[in-house]
């Protein structure tokens, strides 16, 4: 059953799917147009979003008293994690790759507006913010309509005003980049440390470890890709169970498309 704070035209809800009843979704004047959540994903208490069109994708966790608003679409992938009072706008138009985290109290904007324009006011305008796969905001950052490219990092209380270059790490206010001075966020390892990794899990005899596409053969199977970090989702439980288990350890893949 569909709970009332929920006025959606199109609702559609992947397997699993945990809303909280003291959850909000609807659009800006009435219903939403269309909201899509993934798989696995869990919308915490008193979360509240309101834009017309919204898309989370599988294995979401958007924790309580968070904020979405706006009046474009907003695309959140794959494996998101949103911490508690975070706030995200998409008047500019907002987009958030895969495997991406979002520490608690931090504000993502795709605009600025206030002052008044009959007084001349020189601040009002709106552009999207665009985030990479794997960027992390750690926490309490804010983060101005930028271009956070692929593995690109922010720590805690950044504030965000420019370009995020792929694996690099920020940090300040206004935010300065730090790679020079301390590690980034990733390293490259090498296929047999990550086959080392994935022996650590429990494997349920449906699912597959590979290297490679070409080594995708049936359809009996879920065949994990770690040189790519994808997987052919065919939603079984041992899949589930075994996604869950990597999640656990901040493992994360994403379903080939």
């Amino acid at each position: 059953m569909i709970s009332k704070n929920i006025q959606v035209d199109e609702l559609i809800l992947g397997k699993n799917v945990i809303i909280s009843d003291t959850a909000i979704i609807r659009g800006l004047n009435g219903k939403s147009k269309k909201v899509t959540i993934g798989d696995n994903t869990y919308i915490g208490d008193n979360v509240q979003i309101i834009i017309d069109e919204l898309t989370i994708g599988d294995y979401g966790k958007i924790h309580h008293h968070t904020n979405f608003h706006g009046y474009k679409p907003l695309s959140i992938g794959h494996n998101c994690w949103i911490g508690q009072g975070t706030i995200i706008d998409s008047i500019g138009g907002t987009t958030i790759g895969n495997n991406c985290g979002i520490g608690a109290y931090s504000q993502l904007w795709s605009h600025i507006r206030y002052g008044d324009p009959l007084e001349g006011c020189n601040y009002e305008s709106e552009k999207p913010l665009i985030v990479g796969n794997d960027v992390w905001f750690v926490g309490h950052c804010v983060v101005s309509p930028i271009l956070a490219k692929d593995k690109s990092m922010a720590l805690v209380g950044s504030v965000i005003t420019y370009d995020m270059e792929e694996n690099h790490i920020y940090g300040g206010t206004p935010a300065k980049d730090l790679t020079n001075k301390i590690k980034p966020q990733f390293k490259q390892i090498s296929i047999d440390e990550k086959r080392k990794i994935i022996s650590s899990f429990e494997l349920p005899s449906t699912i597959k470890i590979i290297e490679d596409i070409s080594e995708i053969t049936s359809d009996e199977f879920s065949y994990f890709n770690i040189s790519n970090r994808t997987y052919t989702k065919r939603g079984t439980d041992e899949e589930i169970f075994f996604m869950k288990q990597l999640q656990s350890k901040l493992i994360k893949f994403v379903p080939i498309l």
